[in-house]
């Protein structure tokens, strides 16, 4: 049995290649070899969001305070809330923060493949962030 503390790996902020707006990572946990699991909490301030991206055993979000938005490729963008869980299956390329007037956080729980848990892409744009343009929005951010 291991027992990690809160707050043992100190708050980093979001990096900009991956995220825009001002995000906060706190770390959970990382399980030891031969686990893969890996969790944070990610706090989103209103307006910020990761970048397009995908993860080779999928990902699983719990909403725990504030509102967000969640969307994958190709679908409409979705409201999330507290004591929403998502799931994101492997390889689906798709991008999660907080709505533009309300922050949102989540616990972010993913699998390592080769030591990476995640594969990050383009940046989702002010356009594909409001929905601006999209035919299949459905929930209004």
């Amino acid at each position: 049995m291991d027992i990690k503390r809160s707050g043992t790996d100190p708050s980093a902020k979001g990096p900009s290649d991956w995220f825009t707006g001002i995000v906060r990572i706190d770390p959970l946990f990382t399980a030891p070899d031969p686990a893969r699991a890996s969790g944070a909490l990610v706090t989103f301030e209103p307006g910020a969001r990761t970048a397009w991206h995908t993860h080779p055993f999928g990902q699983t979000l719990i909403v725990t305070s504030g509102r967000g938005l969640a969307q994958r490729d190709g679908g409409p963008i979705e409201e999330i809330r507290p004591g929403d869980v998502v799931w994101f299956p492997p390889g689906e390329k798709h991008w999660h923060g907080a709505s533009p007037h309300t922050a949102m956080s989540h616990i972010a729980i993913q699998e390592r493949l080769n030591g990476s848990p995640v594969d990050w892409m383009e940046h989702v744009t002010d356009a594909q962030y409001t929905g601006a343009g999209t035919a299949t929005e459905t929930t209004k951010p």
